[in-house]
């Protein structure tokens, strides 16, 4: 048999091996079927091109890693939050319970939260905690600048290391800079310790730069914890004025549930880096503080797919009178989409505040292009006034609130590790329903979508094609 014989019956191998594999794979791994039929109907089109797309952005290896790493954090004596755990009854039961068996985590009595806006009010009482540090510092950011704020950060926490203390920094591989990152050899200087999320130069590492680590946490001693939506730079300091001004929310919180933010911080840390931190210098027993019952809340490509979403959908599901959102970009799917426009059918207030222009005009132009169906359900959209305001915030009938770093968009809901806080208290809800009252700026109207042009309506709709990777 000659050479050119031989390579064609390889190159036939190939030509229908390659799709067979593919197809095989994808109908026993994707649970989306559109993507499913997508990608077996590229590989069949062009199998070679079609199956390394395929294997670089079909496949979720970080899935796979996390089962791996599912039972490496075990306690040693018990679970030490098992006394605190709590017991919610009356219309809010339901939705305790079903969160408790998504995350496997218990919800927990004894904490106490404080609403911190902007970076003027959240960094200096941030800054107070490193300061005060003596035991350990783990510190995560989506965005960790290295400027005048990130390198007030960064004093602080070589200080806290000359000091002593153990300090963990893990910023994303892409939103602190992909092939520069500033503030990574900037706390090199001082002998700390931070690692990037998801980042590699190498080729066959590159699907994961579509995944990124958007959470904010930042714990002290496993005894002060924050998180929200608030990034560490510049641009969060109103007083300075800069040219895009971001404001925000960020929380400040004691008590076991900081036992749990220490948690999903060690996991990211463990995920990315190897490194196992453990014992009390990290996760100290939990100590009872205030008397709020609250619970961390993660959702990631990986185990926890998702569950953040289905938080959501449930409480929209449970509520009985009023659904607050408050956040930067509003491109929901159509699950969440149908489940905000059948409450509002059934007489559920739903009021929705996001941004007049937020900081991508292009997540700006999906978001308008897709606003109509809730107008016609009902649903409120009211334009806030500038500066552009990153918080994420819900609350349901003013009792229970869901505050973190998740977006309502698909990205965030489905692509990014996010992290929130379900809080059971009224008071906290009524503030923070007060705090997005009072950011309504002008109601959409059918009127306004009406009276754009089609060119823009035909930009508009082109953007919304590329959702999940805006």
């Amino acid at each position: 048999m000659t050479y050119t014989a031989l390579l064609g019956i390889f190159l036939t191998i190939l030509r229908w091996g390659f799709p067979v594999l593919v197809t095989v794979h994808a109908l026993l791994n994707k649970r989306n079927t559109a993507a499913c039929a997508g990608w077996i109907g590229v590989c069949w089109v062009m199998p070679l091109l079609g199956t390394a797309l395929y294997l670089m952005f079909g496949i979720n290896r970080v899935h796979r890693r996390a089962k791996k790493m599912m039972n490496r954090h075990v306690w040693e004596g018990g679970d030490p939050l098992a006394q605190l755990r709590h017991v919610m009854d009356g219309n809010l039961g339901p939705l305790a319970r079903m969160l408790g068996r998504l995350t496997e985590r218990p919800l927990l009595q004894g904490n106490a939260v404080t609403c911190l806006h902007d970076g003027d009010n959240a960094y200096p009482v941030m800054l107070e905690a490193i300061n005060a540090a003596s035991h350990s510092i783990m510190l995560c950011s989506y965005i960790f600048r290295a400027d005048q704020v990130g390198n007030d950060f960064a004093d602080a926490l070589g200080a806290a290391k000359k000091r002593g203390v153990e300090v963990r920094v893990l910023v994303d591989g892409i939103g602190s800079g992909y092939f520069f990152c500033g503030i990574k050899r900037r706390l090199a200087r001082d002998g700390i310790h931070c690692a990037q999320f998801m980042h590699s130069i190498w080729p066959w590492r590159m699907p994961f730069i579509n995944l990124r680590n958007h959470r904010k946490i930042l714990v002290v001693d496993g005894r002060v914890g924050f998180m929200g939506g608030l990034n560490i730079g510049e641009e969060n300091l109103l007083r300075l004025r800069t040219k895009l001004p971001v404001a925000d929310t960020h929380f400040r919180l004691e008590g076991p549930v900081v036992h749990q933010l220490a948690e999903a911080f060690a996991w990211d840390w463990a995920f990315t880096t190897g490194e196992e931190l453990e014992g009390h210098r990290y996760l100290p027993s939990p100590v009872p503080v205030g008397d709020i019952p609250m619970r961390i809340v993660t959702s990631g490509p990986d185990a926890d797919l998702e569950k953040i979403e289905f938080g959501m959908l449930q409480a929209i599901t449970l509520a009985k009178r009023h659904v607050r959102f408050m956040t930067p970009y509003f491109i929901p799917d159509d699950r969440f989409s149908t489940e905000l426009n059948l409450a509002a059918l059934r007489g559920v207030t739903i009021d929705v505040v996001v941004p007049r222009s937020s900081n991508h005009p292009q997540i700006d132009y999906a978001r308008d292009a897709n606003l109509r169906q809730f107008l016609d359900a009902g649903c409120r959209i009211w334009m806030a006034k500038p500066p552009f305001n990153h918080s994420k915030l819900m609350v349901v009938d003013e009792e229970w609130s869901f505050v973190g770093s998740t977006n309502l968009d698909v990205r965030s809901l489905r692509l990014n590790f996010e992290i929130n806080l379900e809080i059971y208290d009224t008071k906290v809800a009524g503030d923070l329903a007060a705090f997005m009252d009072k950011h309504r700026g002008t109601r959409l109207t059918h009127h306004d979508i009406d009276r754009k042009s089609l060119l823009v309506q035909l930009r508009n709709s082109a953007v919304r094609l590329f959702l999940p990777y805006l």
